[in-house]
């Protein structure tokens, strides 16, 4: 049997795929015994709660991780948001870039798919988006401005399920 020592590269991110697998199913699930307990509109508020706290610690340590100083600006950001756990799990793209601003997109979502496989309607995770990203951003550098370009329940094109627009208005 192996210890984690053992593995070799490849194992170790296939180790790192499964665990933010796991920690997206645990999320989902909760998720949904919040929303059969509660209703859809109190889950959706539990769930917000629950990100406004998660999305700093995970940018905090992500920025441990790497040696990101707070205040890096967009750089900073996009640095850390190819190490968020949904990174190896989903799809995401980072367009639009200058110094001082950023589009992230979401490319794939295995929410979303899974949902959209099961002939569901999408998941209106916007109300939580907004949280999320906004907490994740000002935690890197508490000058950065977050604005929802599209997510669900908003229509969005076929090429990405959700898109965000970082940025730090200039003085």
């Amino acid at each position: 049997m192996k210890e984690l020592d053992e593995l070799s590269r490849e194992e170790i991110k296939d180790l790192l795929s499964d665990a933010a697998k796991n920690w997206l199913a645990h999320d989902g699930l909760w998720f949904q015994a919040a929303e059969k307990e509660f209703g859809l509109e109190t889950a959706i508020r539990l769930d917000a709660e629950v990100w406004s706290k998660f999305s700093p610690i995970e940018a905090e340590r992500i920025m441990k991780r790497l040696n990101i100083m707070p205040g890096g600006g967009i750089p900073s950001l996009i640095q850390a948001l190819k190490f968020r756990l949904y990174a190896r799990i989903n799809i995401q793209e980072i367009v639009e870039v200058s110094e001082n601003r950023c589009v992230f997109r979401m490319k794939t979502c295995r929410v979303q798919e899974s949902r959209k496989r099961k002939g569901l309607a999408d998941f209106p995770c916007k109300p939580v988006g907004l949280v999320e990203y906004e907490t994740f951003a000002k935690t890197i550098d508490a000058r950065i401005k977050t604005k929802c370009i599209a997510c669900p329940p908003d229509p969005h094109p076929e090429e990405y399920w959700c898109a965000w627009e970082f940025f730090i208005e200039e003085v």
